[in-house]
C-alpha cells in the first residue's frame, strides 16, 4: 500500500482539488511470472495507459464520488491487435488525504450517466475515439474485441481489481496553462474472488492530467497548418498549370496522377470535415482545413483534370452532346472510385497503412507515362517538390509525431518507408525533367524514334514554311530544316515552338510523334 507523505498529511488550508479529467501515462507490472495467475491476456509488462474521471461532491466532509474508465493500451502480445482493455471504475477521493481508492464497475446497461456525458463533450476521448477508428480499428478487431469483451465479463466474475493512488499537483513552472493539473501514481491489485490467488500480477500507474488547454491549441495548429499547406499546394498548382497552358503541354500530363491527388484531397476535405462536426468547440478550425482543401480538389485540381482530358482527346470534329456524354463519363468515374475507395478502406481496415502507401504513389503514373510518351519536362521543378513534401506533411505529424493530438502511436518505421518511397518517386521525376524520359531504360531495348532530319528525296529545290512564311533551303541538308511523317518541311525552330503548343502538322493537322 502507497505511503503518505509527512506534508501530505497537512489538512489545512483545507483545499479540495477538482480531480475530474483526463490522465495519460504509463503502467507496468511489478511481476514478469505469468504462470500461476488466472489471466494470461496481460502478455506485455508495460504500456500506456488513459484515464477518465468524473469527481463529484459528497455530502460528507472530505469525500468526493469518482467513476470513470480506464484503457489500457498494449495489454496484448498480439501483433495485429496490440490491445486496447477499458475497465469502468468507481470508488472515492479523500482529498485532505490526496488518496484515491477506486473498484472496477461494469455499469448499467442503458442509460448515459454523469461519466458517460462528460465523455461525450471532452473533445480529447471524441478525437482520440474518431482518430482510432480511422486510423488503427478494423472490422477483424472488432470480431476480436468481442472475444475481449468476454474476457473483461469473466475477470470482473473472477476478480476483484483495486486501485489505490496518491493525488499531487504539478509545480506551476513544470505544467502548461493557467489551470491546476495532477499527477497520480498508485497501484493496482487484483486478488481473486475465490481465494485463488491473483488474477494478474499488480500494475505500477504513472500518469498526469493533461492540459485541455493546450490539446486545443495543438488541435487548432494542426488545421493552421493544413491550411497553410493547402495554400502552397494551390500556389503549386497554379504553377504547373501555366508551365502546360498550352494543348501539347497539359497533353504531356498523366490524368491518373492529377485524379489520384484530386481524391487524396478530397478524403482529406471529408476527414477534416467529420471531425469539427464531432467536436463542435473545435468545428470552426476543422472546417476551415476542410473549406481550404475543397478548393484544391473540388477548383484547381478538377479544372486541370479537365484541361488534361481535353489536351488527350483526339479533334474529330463531333458535336457537343458528343462530348458531353464523354465528359459524364469521366466524372462518374472519378467520383465512382472516390466512393469506392471508402468502402474499401472501411472493409480492408487493418491494412490502411499498406493503402496510404499505395495512395502516396500518384507520381508512378507520370513516370511511366513519361516512358511510353516519351515527353519532354511535363511538370515543373518546383511543382515535383512542392508536392511532394507538403504531401508528406500531414501523415509524417499523424504517424511520426510524438505529441500529435490524434493520440496516434509513433511508427517511425513507416515513416521511414513512406519518406523514401516519395523521394525515390520524385527523384525518377526529375532525372526525367533532365536527363530525357528513357533515361534509365537500354538504348538496345528502346523502340526506334521517328527522325525529324531524315533523308528526302533530292528533286525538292525549295518550299516554304508554313508558320513563318519564308523559304527553306532544302539543298545543304543542314539542322536548320525539319521533315514530318506526313512529308511537310519546316525551319526547325518553327516546328519546335508550334510543337511546344501543339503536337499537330500545321499543314494537316495530322498527330506528330515526340522528337
Amino acid at each position: 500500500h502507497l505511503l503518505i507523505k509527512r506534508e501530505d498529511r497537512d489538512f489545512s488550508p483545507y483545499i479540495a482539488w477538482n480531480i475530474t479529467g483526463t490522465y495519460r501515462g504509463t503502467w507496468g507490472t511489478l511481476e514478469n511470472n505469468n504462470g500461476s495467475h488466472r489471466f494470461p491476456e496481460f502478455g506485455k509488462s508495460n504500456g500506456y495507459i488513459i484515464f477518465e474521471l468524473v469527481s463529484s461532491v459528497t455530502k460528507i466532509t472530505g469525500v468526493h464520488y469518482v467513476q470513470g474508465a480506464i484503457f489500457f493500451r498494449g495489454a496484448s502480445d498480439n501483433e495485429h491487435d496490440p490491445g486496447v482493455t477499458q475497465l469502468r471504475v468507481e470508488g472515492v477521493y479523500i482529498w485532505p488525504f490526496r488518496q484515491l481508492r477506486m473498484v472496477t464497475n461494469s455499469g448499467p446497461d442503458g442509460g448515459l450517466n454523469q461519466e458517460e456525458d462528460y465523455f461525450l463533450s471532452n473533445p480529447y476521448h471524441l478525437l482520440g475515439l474518431f482518430s482510432s477508428q480511422v486510423f488503427q480499428d478494423s472490422p477483424r478487431e472488432q470480431l476480436k474485441r468481442k472475444g475481449k469483451h468476454a474476457f473483461l465479463l469473466d475477470l470482473e466474475k473472477h476478480c476483484n481489481l483495486q486501485i489505490a493512488a496518491q493525488i499531487s499537483k504539478i509545480p506551476s513552472d513544470q505544467r502548461d496553462g493557467d489551470r491546476d493539473h495532477y499527477h497520480m501514481e498508485g497501484l493496482v491489485e487484483s486478488p481473486a474472488l475465490d481465494d485463488e490467488g491473483e488474477c494478474f500480477s499488480p500494475i505500477l500507474l504513472n500518469a498526469s492530467s493533461i492540459s485541455m488547454e493546450v490539446y486545443y491549441n495543438k488541435a487548432v495548429n494542426y488545421t493552421l497548418m493544413v491550411t497553410f499547406i493547402s495554400f502552397l499546394q494551390v500556389l503549386l498548382l497554379i504553377r504547373q498549370m501555366e508551365h502546360s497552358s498550352t494543348q501539347s503541354g497539359a497533353a504531356k500530363v498523366s490524368l491518373l496522377m492529377i485524379g489520384q491527388q484530386a481524391i487524396m484531397d478530397a478524403y482529406l476535405c471529408l476527414l477534416h470535415l467529420t471531425a469539427g462536426i464531432l467536436v463542435e468547440s473545435l468545428f470552426n478550425a476543422f472546417a476551415t482545413a476542410a473549406f481550404f482543401k475543397f478548393v484544391v480538389f473540388s477548383i484547381f485540381e478538377m479544372r486541370y483534370l479537365l484541361a488534361i482530358w481535353k489536351a488527350g482527346r483526339p479533334n474529330t470534329g463531333e458535336g457537343w452532346e458528343t462530348m458531353r456524354r464523354e465528359l459524364s463519363i469521366l466524372y462518374s468515374r472519378f467520383y465512382g472510385i472516390l466512393l469506392g475507395g471508402i468502402i474499401i478502406m472501411y472493409e480492408l481496415h487493418s491494412f490502411l497503412r499498406p493503402i496510404l502507401l499505395a495512395m502516396y504513389s500518384f507520381w508512378i503514373p507520370q513516370i511511366i507515362f513519361n516512358v511510353i510518351r516519351d515527353t519532354r519536362k511535363p511538370l515543373h521543378p518546383h511543382y515535383i517538390l512542392g508536392m511532394t513534401f507538403t504531401r508528406l506533411a500531414i501523415p509524417m505529424y499523424a504517424f511520426g509525431c510524438p505529441s500529435n493530438f490524434m493520440r496516434i502511436e509513433v511508427d517511425k518505421n513507416w515513416c521511414m518507408c513512406l519518406g523514401l518511397f516519395m523521394g525515390f518517386q520524385a527523384l525518377v521525376l526529375l532525372l526525367q525533367h533532365y536527363l530525357g524520359s528513357r533515361w534509365f531504360i537500354p538504348r538496345q531495348i528502346l523502340p526506334e524514334k521517328y527522325s525529324y532530319y531524315r533523308r528526302f528525296e533530292n528533286n525538292i529545290n525549295a518550299v516554304d514554311c508554313v508558320i513563318c512564311m519564308t523559304s527553306i533551303d532544302v539543298v545543304q541538308r543542314s539542322n536548320e530544316c525539319m521533315v514530318t511523317p506526313c512529308d511537310h518541311f519546316f525551319h526547325s525552330g518553327c516546328l519546335q515552338r508550334w510543337m511546344d503548343i501543339k503536337m499537330e502538322c500545321p499543314t494537316c493537322r495530322r498527330p506528330l510523334p515526340p522528337v
